[in-house]
């Protein structure tokens, strides 16, 4: 057995390293300087540029054989934002709770499992952390390009866990075993830009771009399945080029996003709107960036050991749900069976972000205990 690792410790040191997405560098050091002394062989690398790089990824592996479980996560956060009591970043314990931005989402699961890893007597099979800095932005240079240097190598998981926070009240009340898909479009209308009290020598874009939305409001996308929720559309923004009072504008744009379920594609979707668009206000333009695809996992084995295992260390069986956002599930599903299961997410992205310092130590301890059971 190795030496003990502190998994409450260990997070506060990541956590005091700040990784604004695309995260890169020392967080990735402080982890690899971990894993080392544990058996781990660890590759990293930088790709990609501005905005959505340079992003580093970790591929870390030990033993070899089946059966093989991979952990999966990321080192990267979103902006601490402004309202903080002290410094975002301090990963200080405060009436048994720690704080700072990540504690929540992810960094302390990461430190929970590399904790349960080094109390590990087994050395049978595969173990290995696929790690990404750039879960929280676009994923450009992220999961996936994990998922090409697994295929490269011809290497792929027979199962893996994403640490992400899925529980809700309680330690251990949700395990996710799917994920609706996400759908980011920008609907562009032109029109073109005049003095508001000669009209008749402009086109104004704002009722077309309105009759547009209405449209897409009413729509009705389905009722739902036994495993997903309804998909549903909700647009974020509207905007116009000029803010002036007096003046028509050129254009007019509206976001929306789609979370959809597995009834769904998101091209198929990105289609819909584009012909409702059209159909409303001729001329426009639709932009979209799906970011990944419904998925779900059937249930199976990796089902069975992470319930047993949680239902051993709380005395509570947990809810198998699709809610909530999506995942680097949507990328890894094409590798192997998965599930996502962490902390309670109740101050995940938010102004003073925590995890208490029971619920990551217990985290640690159900860790230990599905890798117990797959090693087996």
């Amino acid at each position: 057995m190795a030496n003990p690792i502190d998994p409450v410790a260990f997070a506060a040191e990541l956590i005091r390293c700040p990784s604004v997405t695309p995260a890169r560098g020392e967080v990735f050091d402080i982890l690899e300087r971990a894993l080392e002394p544990l058996g781990f062989t660890v590759h990293r690398w930088v790709m990609g540029e501005p905005p959505d790089g340079p992003t580093e990824n970790m591929v870390a592996m030990r033993g070899s054989g089946s059966p093989h479980f991979g952990f999966a996560g990321h080192l990267d956060v979103v902006p601490a934002g402004e309202g903080w009591e002290g410094n975002p970043y301090r990963g200080e314990i405060e009436n048994g709770v720690l704080v700072g931005r990540g504690a929540n989402d992810m960094k302390s699961a990461i430190a929970a499992y590399v904790a349960a890893v080094a109390r590990l007597e087994s050395d049978r099979g595969t173990l290995s952390l696929l790690i990404t800095g750039d879960e929280e932005g676009y994923a450009t240079y992220g999961t996936p390009r994990i998922i090409d240097w697994l295929n490269e190598r011809q290497t792929r998981p027979d199962m893996i866990l994403i640490g992400e926070p899925t529980s809700v009240e309680r330690l251990g009340d949700t395990v996710k075993i799917g994920r609706r898909g996400s759908v980011n479009m920008w609907i562009e209308v032109p029109g073109i830009q005049g003095h508001v009290a000669y009209p008749h020598r402009a086109a104004n874009p704002v009722p077309p771009l309105a009759r547009v939305i209405d449209a897409l409001n009413s729509l009705h996308l389905d009722d739902g399945t036994e495993q997903f929720p309804p998909s549903n559309l909700e647009f974020t923004s509207i905007s116009t080029p000029t803010s002036a009072s007096n003046v028509i504008p050129g254009s007019a744009t509206a976001q929306l996003n789609i979370r959809f379920n597995n009834l769904h594609q998101g091209a198929d979707l990105v289609r819909m709107v584009e012909e409702i668009a059209e159909r409303e206000a001729p001329g426009s333009k639709v932009r979209a960036r799906i970011s990944g695809e419904a998925f779900l996992t059937p249930p199976g084995k990796l089902f069975d050991i992470v319930v047993d295992a949680i239902e051993e260390e709380t005395g509570a069986k947990p809810e198998l749900s699709t809610s909530g956002g999506t995942s680097d599930g949507r990328f890894l599903i094409q590798l192997c069976p998965v599930v996502d299961f962490g902390l309670p997410n109740a101050t995940m992205h938010k102004i003073g972000e925590c995890a208490t310092v029971a619920d990551i130590q217990a985290l640690s301890h159900i860790y230990q205990r599905i890798l117990n059971k797959v090693l087996s």
